[in-house]
C-alpha cells in the first residue's frame, strides 16, 4: 500500500506561471485578464527540461514518489488533451510533458501520482464568480454550465488514467461544492487501487494537510501533508523566501512520526530546471533523511503512550525511535515511566553510542517524595546537531515488555 512503504514525495508545480516568475496564481493575484495571460503560451519552451534529473534530485533527496500538476488553476494542460487546445502541444516546445515524466518514473519505479485543479480559470464552462479559488467575475464570452465543466473533467480524467501507466494517487486540488462522486469511481475502474485524496468530489481515501503540521500523535485516517520549499509560493517564484533546512527537516519528522507522509513541492523554472536553491535543500533533506529514514519507513507511531510534547515515538518490533521534532532543550532525556534499559542506544544523525541507565534522577518540577527510579537517556549531542532533528534508536530485548512493566 502507498502509505505503508512510499512515504516521501516530490510535488512539481510547473507551467506557464513559470515564466513570469511570481506565484502559480498570478492570473488570479494581479488580476491578470485572459487575453493576457494566455499569450505565456507563445513563450513556453522548456529546452533544459529532464524529468531524469528531477528523479535524481528526488531519488538522492530520499523521496520515493512524484506528484505532477496536470493542470493548475490557470487550466493550462500540461499533456497531449484532446480536449482543448490550450495545451503543450500548442507551445514552441510542442511536447508532452506528462508522458515523458510518467516514461522516467515507470522505467525506474519510481511512484507516479497526478495533480489536477477542480477550478478552471480557462475553460468557458468552468464557473468563476468569486467563490473559492474562482476568478471575480466570468471572462468575456464565457458560457459558465457545471454540468458541461464536469463532463470536461471526465473526459480529461479519462485520459490521464488511460494514458500514461500506472497512477498510484490522484490528487484534486480545491474542493468544489457539488458532490459527484461517479468521478471517483471513473478513476478507480480506470486505474484499480489507486488512491484519491480528499479535494474532490467525494471525501476521498486520504487527507491533505497544506503547509501546517496538525496538533496529536496520530493520524486517524491516511493523510499526506503537503508544503513547498519556499513561503509564498508553489510555482517557481524569482524572489522566493526559501524555508530553513531544519524548518522543514521539524515538519517531516512531525508528520511522518504521526503516520503520515509527506509531500514536498519544488517549482522549476520555465526552461524546466529545478532551481539551485531547491537543489541545495534537497540534498541538505536528503543528507538527513537518509541517515534516519528508519524511524519513519515501517514504522508504527506509538507517540499516545507517552504523556510529552518535546518528542516523538515510533516502533519497529523491539525498537524504539525518539525523534525531537523539537530541539532538545539539554544532553539529557529521562524517559518516564520505563524503567528497563535498552541493549543498546544509537543516534541515527551520526551513528553515536549513547549511554542509558535506570535510575533516580532530582527533577526540580516534581515533589523529591513522588520521585521514581526511570530510565536516562545521556550526553544527547543537541549541540553538534543544532541544525538537525535529532532521531534516537533504543533496541531493547522486548519491547512489549518493557512497556508493561510500566504500565504503557
Amino acid at each position: 500500500m502507498l502509505f505503508n512503504t512510499r512515504r516521501f514525495g516530490l510535488f512539481v508545480h510547473w507551467g506557464l506561471y513559470s515564466i513570469p516568475a511570481w506565484h502559480e496564481q498570478i492570473q488570479w493575484r494581479m488580476d491578470m485578464p485572459k487575453e493576457e495571460y494566455v499569450l505565456l503560451k507563445e513563450k513556453f519552451n522548456p529546452v533544459a527540461f529532464d524529468p531524469c534529473r528531477w528523479i535524481d534530485a528526488a531519488e538522492a533527496a530520499g523521496m520515493q514518489y512524484l506528484c505532477f500538476t496536470t493542470k493548475h488553476h490557470d487550466g493550462f494542460c500540461m499533456w497531449d488533451t484532446k480536449f482543448t487546445d490550450y495545451n503543450i502541444m500548442n507551445t514552441p516546445w510542442g511536447k508532452d510533458a506528462l508522458k515523458m515524466i510518467a516514461d522516467a518514473c515507470h522505467e525506474r519505479n519510481f511512484g507516479l501520482h497526478l495533480y489536477y485543479s477542480n477550478p478552471d480559470w480557462h475553460h468557458p464552462n468552468a464557473v468563476n464568480q468569486g467563490g473559492n479559488h474562482q476568478l471575480l467575475r466570468q471572462n468575456k464570452g464565457d458560457e459558465p454550465d457545471e454540468d458541461k465543466y464536469i463532463e470536461y473533467i471526465k473526459n480529461q480524467v479519462n485520459e490521464l488514467c488511460s494514458n500514461y501507466g500506472k497512477i498510484d494517487a490522484l490528487f484534486w486540488d480545491i474542493p468544489q461544492s457539488r458532490y459527484e462522486p461517479s468521478i471517483n469511481q471513473l478513476v478507480r475502474t480506470l486505474q484499480p487501487g489507486i488512491l484519491i485524496n480528499d479535494r474532490g468530489y467525494d471525501k476521498g481515501d486520504y487527507d491533505t494537510p497544506e503547509r501546517t503540521v496538525p496538533e496529536g500523535k496520530r493520524f486517524s485516517r491516511y493523510t499526506e501533508a503537503c508544503q513547498s520549499i519556499g513561503r509564498q509560493s508553489w510555482g517557481y517564484r524569482e524572489d522566493e523566501d526559501y524555508y530553513s533546512n531544519k524548518f522543514l527537516m521539524q515538519s517531516i519528522d512531525k508528520i511522518m512520526a504521526m503516520g503520515g507522509n509527506y509531500l514536498l513541492n519544488v517549482g522549476p523554472k520555465a526552461d524546466g530546471a529545478l532551481p539551485k536553491q531547491a537543489l541545495d535543500i534537497l540534498e541538505t533533506l536528503g543528507s538527513w533523511y537518509n541517515r534516519v529514514k528508519e524511524a519513519f519507513e515501517g514504522t508504527t507511531p506509538i507517540s499516545s503512550l507517552f504523556d510529552r510534547d518535546d518528542c516523538m515515538f515510533t516502533r519497529n518490533g523491539n525498537v524504539l525511535y525518539i525523534h525531537f521534532y523539537k530541539s532538545p532543550q539539554s544532553a539529557g532525556l529521562l524517559l518516564n515511566p520505563l524503567v528497563t534499559e535498552p541493549i543498546c542506544v544509537t543516534v541515527l544523525n551520526n551513528g553515536k553510542k549513547l549511554d542509558a541507565k535506570v535510575e533516580r534522577i532530582p527533577v526540580f518540577s516534581m515533589p523529591h517524595s513522588e520521585q521514581k527510579e526511570c530510565l536516562r537517556v545521556k550526553k544527547i549531542p543537541a549541540n553538534e546537531l543544532i541544525d538537525e532533528v535529532i532521531i534516537l534508536k533504543l533496541e531493547f530485548e522486548n519491547l512489549d515488555r518493557a512497556l508493561s512493566l510500566c504500565g504503557l
